[in-house]
């Protein structure tokens, strides 16, 4: 397939993201795609069966995968020479046992290792790849949901630590089998890691001296991660001397109370922060990790389900708790709720304003606040009344613009007063573009801002003039948010595909995609027993 000019593509990805794209134009869309463009549509809900089939006809593989994942296409609708392809088909649960039979013979250990990912697989399928020469591959057998027992006591003694290790992370493993692959001399002693064997680079003083003295360490932290090892197998271990192996324990709901307050004064902040978070560590301990002024321990605290109001009002100064409502202000009842709104602590009442679903009576008496933090909280709740946002403006201007104009009840009118606001807050355009009461007056003004214009480009209330001009844009994100725009008129549509289609050709490399696992279009090599 021939590659069109980089605008062009972006163009058209644009005009394939228009929901009101008229069916015969996204035929003729489809007949000029590059390989972004037809992966682009494969997303769209309104495909038509005919328009599936000239997608995966014209589009590389990974836009067949797109379409297996949608669900759109069946096994008999695409090409299992293409292993990714197949792969996908087979995750989906909806591949012939043939095929499942080539790729687990298939000459690339990449696409065994990924058909050992797949979900469902036979168990004969599982039983023929846990003898694979490749350490990846039985690894990932090692992780599968449907491991059956007696495979996984036999992968328990793989000599390489690489597939104990992957046994260790499987929440389906046997807890009496993972507390053997943690206790010394219970099983066998590995022969090979991943630092002693050449598959790895491990940094400076991580390589293996024949005491796989890093990969027991991450076999630990493994055990200590998966709920279904026993407590018992990992209470001891608080001492390790790899930290992320004790904040993995210190995140265990199921430990003694002595183990949560030994790692409670543990020397590095992340551990005692992950104790901090901890549901199961009890009011005691939380009072006495208040203490703590480390900002990190301090908001894993102010996030802890089990806080008291009275230990978040002592702590709430000074701690920045992001956009994430603590869980405490989140489970409050109508009555706390009234009593933390008048609390003379102005952070604790800035977090109770950040609550969506607050009584109206207690939204009226923040809304009076005289703390601009607790009003920028407040502001985007929808009970508020046009005339106490404009109080909010008119009390406190720049500060609360932004928050303001973020409310989903803001009308054309305020937002167009936001936007005209001196002086202007830029940030605030970019909420305005986006607010769907925003009127076409106000959405020009926010073309001027050049962070806010792409967003503005793709409103529909834009006059469909504009839309049309701003096709050709200097700035290709402006002009593919145009080419989406849904007031864009069809002759605009059908004369942007005739002016690519005329385009002339350059080579170009298209952006990276989240491409499937393990996908790789330069080395997939079709499977000619499929």
């Amino acid at each position: 397939m021939p590659e069109m000019p980089a605008s062009c593509s972006r163009l058209l990805s644009g005009l394939g993201a228009n929901p009101a794209l008229p069916s015969e134009l996204l035929d003729e869309l489809i007949a000029v795609a590059d390989v972004e463009v037809c992966w682009d549509l494969a997303g769209r809900d309104d495909l038509s069966p005919s328009q599936v089939r000239a997608l995966a006809a014209r589009g590389d593989p990974g836009t067949v995968i797109r379409l297996v994942r949608r669900r759109v296409v069946t096994a008999a609708e695409v090409d299992p020479a293409d292993p990714q392809v197949a792969l996908a088909v087979v995750d989906e649960g909806r591949a012939p046992e043939s095929w499942i039979r080539s790729l687990s013979r298939h000459p690339d250990p990449v696409v065994r290792a990924d058909l050992a990912a797949v979900a469902h697989l036979p168990v004969a399928v599982l039983r023929a790849l846990a003898d694979d020469p490749v350490v990846a591959v039985v690894a990932e057998v090692a992780m599968a949901a449907g491991l059956p027992a007696d495979l996984a006591e036999r992968l328990a003694e793989h000599p390489h630590l690489a597939v104990r290790r992957a046994l260790a992370t499987n929440p389906m493993a046997p807890a009496p089998l993972l507390t053997a692959v943690g206790t010394s001399g219970a099983l066998p002693p590995a022969r090979c890691c991943r630092g002693c064997d050449g598959t790895d680079q491990p940094g400076p003083g991580a390589d293996c001296r024949g005491d796989h003295e890093q990969a027991l360490l991450d076999l630990r932290y493994a055990l200590v991660a998966n709920p279904a090892t026993p407590p018992t197998t990992v209470v001891g271990w608080a001492d390790a001397p790899a930290a992320w192996v004790r904040a993995a324990l210190a995140e265990r709901a199921d430990l003694p109370p002595q183990i949560y307050s030994e790692l409670a004064s543990d020397p590095v902040t992340f551990v005692r922060a992950a104790v901090a978070a901890n549901p199961a560590i009890g009011e005691a301990l939380i009072r006495a990790m208040a203490g703590d002024d480390t900002h990190d321990v301090r908001r894993s605290l102010a996030n802890n389900p089990g806080l008291p109001l009275d230990v978040l009002a002592a702590i709430a100064p000074g701690t920045r708790f992001g956009s994430t409502l603590p869980p405490r202000i989140a489970a409050a009842t109508t009555d706390e709720l009234g009593q933390l709104a008048g609390s003379t602590v102005a952070e604790l009442r800035m977090l109770v304003a950040g609550r969506p679903d607050l009584p109206l009576a207690v939204v009226h008496r923040l809304a009076d606040d005289p703390d601009a933090k607790v009003l920028q909280a407040l502001a985007p709740n929808p009970a508020l009344t046009e005339q106490q946002l404009r109080t909010m403006v008119t009390r406190h201007g720049p500060r609360v613009l932004t928050q303001v104009a973020g409310n989903p009840t803001c009308g054309p009118g305020l937002l167009h007063d936001l936007a005209t606001h001196r002086p202007p807050v830029p940030k605030t355009y970019r909420i305005i573009a986006a607010h769907p009461n925003a009127d076409a007056a106000t959405l020009l003004l926010c073309l001027d801002d050049h962070q806010a214009r792409p967003i503005a480009a793709g409103h529909p209330a834009l006059p469909a003039s504009t839309v049309t001009a701003l096709l050709g844009d200097a700035n290709v994100r402006v002009a593919a948010a145009a080419a989406a725009n849904p007031s864009l008129p069809h002759p605009a549509m059908d004369d942007l595909l005739a002016a690519c289609r005329l385009s002339p050709h350059r080579p170009r490399t298209p952006p990276d995609r989240a491409w499937p696992r393990g996908y790789d279009d330069q080395a997939a090599t079709p499977d000619s027993g499929a």
